[in-house]
């Protein structure tokens, strides 16, 4: 199936923008959503350049912002006619270990992954419902396998918050025309973890959302991305004794 109108959030850099780059080349029509306006509009100007009879939309958005989340959905949908897919994908990666003193840096990280994708998704099964129609994304993160030490606690924890709430959105939507995907990407260079060098597994920005955009178009329920070696690490993180999962994280 088609999709032809996507909303992607956190869409200014990284991940979001190169999912959008790559849509845009399969002709989508977008809804480019994040708080930094001026970085959305260059992606916006590349998208239409490369790809000159498509329709972008720009939102300046921060998640966080629970009431503009679902007024910022409501515009799009009403501009394009309907929202065929919305891509949760804004999220924080900072963390400290817990009880050092940095309660607001992990407050902060649980609220942008967790909240304010649970806005996400409501905004956007509301427009689903109301259509009997839609495909919603979640992306979450391999660190959703297990809990995890140091500065990745919280955001293995809210990682793994999120994809439970995409499936339990997929349990209550399985005999609707609604489809819910969950994606657990491994190590993919972004944004995020641009100043990480030498992190073993990693792949390029390009192929590693390449991965993600054909599980999308799959529509897989879930799906570890890239798949090699994400589902044998997945099954792997599962399996192993907490210590050697801590001594390899």
């Amino acid at each position: 199936m088609s999709r032809k109108n996507i909303l992607i959030t956190g869409a200014s850099s990284g991940l979001g923008a190169e999912m959008a780059k790559q849509f845009a080349a399969k002709g989508r029509d977008l809804v480019l959503a994040a708080r930094r306006t001026d970085r959305l509009a260059q992606v916006r100007q590349q998208l239409l350049t490369a790809n000159p009879g498509i329709t972008v939309l720009v939102k300046a958005l921060d998640v966080t912002d629970h009431d503009a989340v679902f007024r910022v959905f409501a515009e799009a949908r009403a501009e394009l006619g309907s929202l065929d897919r919305v891509i949760v994908n804004a999220g924080l990666g900072k963390g400290q270990p817990l009880g050092t003193g940095y309660f607001h840096a992990n407050k902060q990280t649980a609220e942008t992954n967790f909240v304010a994708a649970l806005a996400q998704c409501e905004a956007a099964m509301t427009a689903f419902r109301e259509q009997n129609a839609g495909h919603l994304v979640v992306v979450s993160s391999m660190s959703a396998m297990r809990g995890l030490p140091r500065n990745l606690s919280t955001y293995a924890a809210s990682k793994a918050g999120v994809a439970a709430l995409a499936e339990g959105i997929r349990a209550d939507t399985l005999r609707t025309p609604i489809k819910v995907t969950t994606l657990f990407p491994g190590y993919i260079r972004s944004e995020m973890n641009e100043k990480v060098r030498n992190t073993p597994l990693i792949s390029d920005t390009a192929t590693g959302v390449r991965a993600m955009v054909r599980a999308i178009e799959r529509e897989s329920a879930t799906a570890c991305v890239p798949a090699w070696p994400w589902a044998v690490l997945a099954v792997a993180m599962r399996a192993l004794p907490l210590g050697v999962v801590a001594r390899l994280s």
